[in-house]
Order: structure tokens, then sequence, then C-alpha cells
């Protein structure tokens, strides 16, 4: 077991503590023992700000930051473990490694432009797309863009989110559609604390809500997610399993709350990123538990296959003492090897002896969820040595018949030359499409670390990538001095429900960077009759009482039904309709919708098309 400083701390088991003991948890943190004899944390947000707009706040000088020759580290321990069992799978070749090559052309994207390098190591860069901006967040600061690469304000420092704090690091940006709405957040130590700022308005550059929640323990490596009954969070600490009051944030009550649990029977590494489910397409309906998935290695100790752990995590507000996360699924998967020796010196790169991290034994940022008609998809990925640290990514697609019982539908590792992939993000547009993208380096070409992407269309043969790979960002240098190359990257969906954004780090001579590409796949060139097919679109506009919708581009091969769908995810209205030639017109009466956001939803077997839209008194 070895130690380092990085941004983690280790994994440590939960032990319950009886009621006599909540003397010794941070001030206004309460604590409850659930039916399963479970701990249960339950705090009100120690600190609410309304901040001036973002447009008033004090800039950062970009050109300075990047001209940072030592910039600073921010220190944190994790642990990384050799494996014990000898016996492991896969002895050989890795099963699941895709074989076959791809037969789509490569997709440029659609806009490629620089983020920011930021003012500490690593960067650690998040983002996302609005309607008309993207936002992305490094460490330390953030900076609001439209969506052709220029910056309409910032870049600011962390800290400016929440007045009279400081730049911890760690931020996660996330774009929540159903509310239309900004959610960016950092950690904090000493005290121990999540600070999360919510958008006032659609405007990012505009106000935020600013809350400040107190932990028990560092909330190391924080992940996000949007559900219908919370943003939730997972952390590397003893209370894994987070939920914060989404409704009331949205709406800046003082009140919003935060309760903490711990996700029992974990396999461990020495460190872990549990990976809450990240509603993209449609909120799953009110009452559904918000699932967490967390991978497992046979070569560690007590885990007998390679696997994927569920877990689900049932919230209650009313009585958040009855809130509870169990575990509810084991999936078998191909046998893979998360295995790169004792360390963090992983990833060979041309020109030095320096290697980088990989930040293997985790499941990589994030657990994207899309629900459609016949189904919900959960996308995940990680990285796996193929032998002599040659490093790939695996990739999965899960599928539960929204039922809530989760299989393996497609699973593949992606390493289709002699070159090292890791540090990846993956995501499903609603057509079914998938996108990935990563880092990439070559020690026998002499390909410094940079960024690239692949995909594959719904309809492709399962556990490809059938898009050839794509060069978003050519690395030019090589790294020495340090093993820190990222912790995450992250790829988000735009609201347009077709294109793809990633952010993620590559290397000059100089040092870090980071790099913004958005790219699609619905629009393409059919391999067999060589005709261009038009994405779907769908306009929803409410009217006198009613509700408009156009689409078109629609599917003539089955069945299609109008959804219309609440804010909690409820199914309020649907019905059959007709489109023989892939195009709908239609009106659907509004009459007992109370004032809100709503969805409507146009779908049929693997397809679906969504919109949201406003309903006004």
């Amino acid at each position: 077991m070895s130690f380092r400083p990085l941004l983690a701390l280790p994994f440590l088991f939960l032990t319950l503590c009886a009621p006599a003991q909540q003397h010794d948890l941070p001030e206004g943190i309460e604590t409850f023992i659930n039916a399963l004899g479970q701990e249960v944390q339950v705090a009100t947000a120690v600190s609410y700000q309304l901040t001036p707009p973002a447009t008033e706040w004090p800039v950062v000088d970009e050109e300075m930051s990047r001209s940072l020759k030592k910039p600073r580290e921010v220190f944190n321990k994790r642990m990384s473990n050799e494996a014990v069992n000898p016996n492991a799978l896969p002895l050989g070749m890795d099963p699941a490694l895709q074989t076959a090559p791809p037969f789509r052309a490569t997709r440029n994207p659609i806009v490629n432009f620089q983020g920011q390098n930021g003012s500490a190591q690593p960067p650690d860069p998040s983002g996302a797309a609005g309607p008309e901006h993207y936002v992305q967040a490094v460490n330390l600061s953030v900076r609001i863009y439209n969506k052709t690469g220029q910056g309409v304000a910032g870049p600011f420092t962390l800290a400016s989110f929440w007045p009279g704090t400081g730049n911890y690091g760690d931020p996660i940006v996330m774009y929540d559609r159903h509310a239309d709405r900004w959610f960016i957040s950092q950690f904090q130590f000493n005290p121990n604390r999540i600070l999360v700022a919510i958008s006032v308005t659609n405007n990012p550059a505009g106000q935020y809500h600013a809350y400040m929640f107190s932990v028990n323990q560092f909330p190391d490596y924080p992940k996000y997610s949007i559900w219908w009954d919370g943003y939730y969070m997972t952390s590397n600490s003893n209370h894994t399993a987070c939920v914060m009051e989404r409704d009331l944030m949205l709406a800046g009550d003082p009140g919003a709350r935060i309760i903490t649990l711990s996700a029992p029977q974990l396999g461990t590494a020495g460190f872990r990123s549990v990976l809450p489910a990240d509603a993209d397409g449609p909120l799953p309906p009110a009452g559904t538990p918000c699932n967490f998935f967390n991978l497992e290695d046979d070569a560690w100790n007590g885990v007998p296959v390679d696997r994927i752990k569920i877990y689900s995590m049932t919230t209650n507000w009313v009585t958040p003492a009855n809130t509870s996360v169990v575990m509810t699924q084991t999936l078998p998967t191909q046998p893979f090897s998360t295995n790169f020796g004792q360390g963090f010196n992983n990833i060979s790169q041309p020109g030095t002896n320096q290697k980088l991290d990989a930040v293997h034994q985790i499941f990589y940022f994030r657990a994207q969820h899309m629900r459609f008609m016949t189904h919900s998809s959960l996308m995940l990925c990680h990285v796996v040595n193929l032998g002599g640290g040659h490093a790939g990514i695996r990739w999965y697609e899960l599928r539960d018949a929204n039922n809530g019982v989760w299989s393996i539908h497609q699973q593949g590792t992606w390493a289709p030359d002699n070159g090292s992939r890791w540090m990846a993000s993956i995501s499903m547009d609603e057509a079914g499409n998938i996108g990935l993208a990563y880092s990439h380096t070559d020690v026998a070409q002499v390909i410094y670390p940079g960024l690239r992407f692949t995909g594959r269309l719904a309809g492709d043969p399962l556990d490809q990538m059938t898009f050839v790979e794509t060069v978003a960002q050519n690395g030019t240098g090589a790294q020495n001095g340090s093993n820190r190359y990222g912790d995450y990257s992250h790829m988000s969906l735009d609201p347009d429900g077709t294109t793809f954004w990633f952010t993620g780090e590559f290397l000059v001579a100089s040092g870090q960077r980071t790099r913004i590409f958005s790219f699609n796949l619905d629009m393409f060139t059919s391999v067999e009759d060589q005709q261009s097919v038009a994405a779907p679109s769908m306009v929803a506009v409410p009217q006198n009482g009613e509700l408009l919708v156009q689409a078109t581009g629609l599917p003539t091969a089955h069945a299609l039904e109008l959804h219309l769908i609440g804010m909690d995810g409820r199914l309020i209205r649907s019905r059959a309709i007709q489109a023989p030639d892939g195009t709908w017109n239609g009106r659907e009466n509004l009459a007992g919708l109370a004032a809100g956001i709503y969805f409507a939803r146009i779908g049929g077997g693997d397809f679906q098309k969504v919109t949201r839209f406003l309903v006004e008194h």
C-alpha cells in the first residue's frame, strides 16, 4: 500500500455511531438509525447567499495563469494496491477487446477550442452545455463561453460563487436541463463541506443561490447526478452516498438539507468512486430510487469475479431518518484487469521515463442515465491494462426494462492499436448512439498525450465502436517531474439531445492544458445506400391552452406515442400518433395542468425525441 499527495483520501468502511456520539459531529448534523440499522446523517445548509450577477465578479488574469511554470498542486491522499489474487482473470487477452475494425468514417468536431489552463495541477476539467452557453470549471476557476467557443464571462475563481470562502478544487459543472438551471460545485476542508451554487435563471452569467453543507468527513473526489428528487453525490469518504434537496435549492430556500449514508459491502482497492445515475433523458418517475454503480476487480481481496455492483438509494424528505441505501444487484462482466502495479506510474509517454497516472480501479465520471419508452440505458467506462501497461477503455451499456432490474446489454474494450487510451468519459444521445472521448498517447509512434474520440450508432453490431477514431487535439510535449496528469474528464449531452460535448486534458511542452470540443453522430451516410439521413427534430409550443407540436425525421418502422411528462418524471398523458412519412403535426390539450415545467416526448421502441415546455397561467 503506497501513499502520495493526490486529490483523494483512503476509503474507510462506516462504523455506525450511536445517538450518544452525536456531540462528536460537526455542529448542525443530526444522526438517526434507520430500520436497516444504517446511520443516516441529516443537516440543513450551514450557509446560503444570493450572489451578485457573475458579470460583476472580478476576473482572473488568465494569461498570467497560463504562464505559470509551477502551478499549485492540490494535496490529498490516495491509495493504489497491487493485485493480491495471482489467478485473477483474464490470464491472457481481454475477452471484450474489439478486434473488428471500425467501418464508419471519422466525425469532425463541430466546435473545438482552447479551455482554461487553471492555476492548480492537475486541471480536472468539468463542463456542460446549455441552450446558449458552455460552462467549464477547472482547478481553480470557471469560465462561461458561447457555443462557438467565445468567452462571454470570466474566468472567475471558484471562490467567487461562495463569497468569503477559498479555492479548494475538484469542481463539477452540470446543466440541469429539467429545471433549465446551472449547477457548480467544489469541496472544502477545515471545516469539511460541500459547496454548491445553483443559477437563479438559465443565464450562467447571472446570480446564483450559493449553498454550503457541512459533512462529517472530507468529501473527497465528489461526483454528482441529477435525479427527480434530489442532487445526488458520492465521495471517497466513509459516507459515500449523499443527496441534496433539489427542489428547495432551485427555489433559493435557505432551509435546503443534505442527507448522507454509506453504501454497504463495497469492494475496495484503496480508493473508490461509486457513481450515481445522472438523468440526461426524461427524469425517472417519482418514487424511482437513484442507483449507484461500483467497479470491482477479482484481483482485489474478497472479490470473486470482475463485476459491477449496483446500489439503490431511496430518499424520504418527509422523514429523513427513513432514507436508506442498499445493494440490489451484482453483474459479472467479461474479465478485465485494472492492475497497473502498485502506485500511479502507469501510462508511458514519448521522450521521458516519467509515466502518468491512469486513475485506474474506478469508473470514470459519469454514469449517464437515459430513459426511453421501453427501457433505460446506463453508460459506464473505466481504464484496463491490456498487458505491459498498454491501456484501453472498457465501456458498458447497462439496460433496465424500466422495472429496476439491470443487465449488461453490451460491453467492449476500445484499443484499436498499440497506443494507450485512458481518462475517458462516455454518453448516449436520445437516438441511442454512443460517443466516447479520452486521452491518448503512443510511445512507438511518438504521439504525445492528446485527445481523441469515437462512437457507434444504435443499430450497429453490439460491443463495437464503429466510427474511425478522430483526433480532436494533438499533444506537443511530455510531462516530467510528476505523474499527476488529471483526475477526471467530462462528457455531457447538449439539450438538443444529439450533440456530445467533451472537455479533457492534454500536454504541451510547457505543461497541462484543457480542450473543449463537440461532435454528433446524428447525421451520417448509410453504408448500404450512401444516402444522408437527417436528424429528427421537434418543437412544442404552448398556445391558448393547447400544446402545438411539430416533429420531423421520425422513424416509420414502428408505432409512436406522444407523452406529456412532469418535472418529477410522472407520465401525465399519452396517446398513439401516426407519422407514415416521418412527420407529425398535432395538438394536445393542456387543461388541468398546473403552471410549471413539462416535457413532451415522441417515441417508440428504442427511439425518442424530447423537448421542454413551460405552462404559464
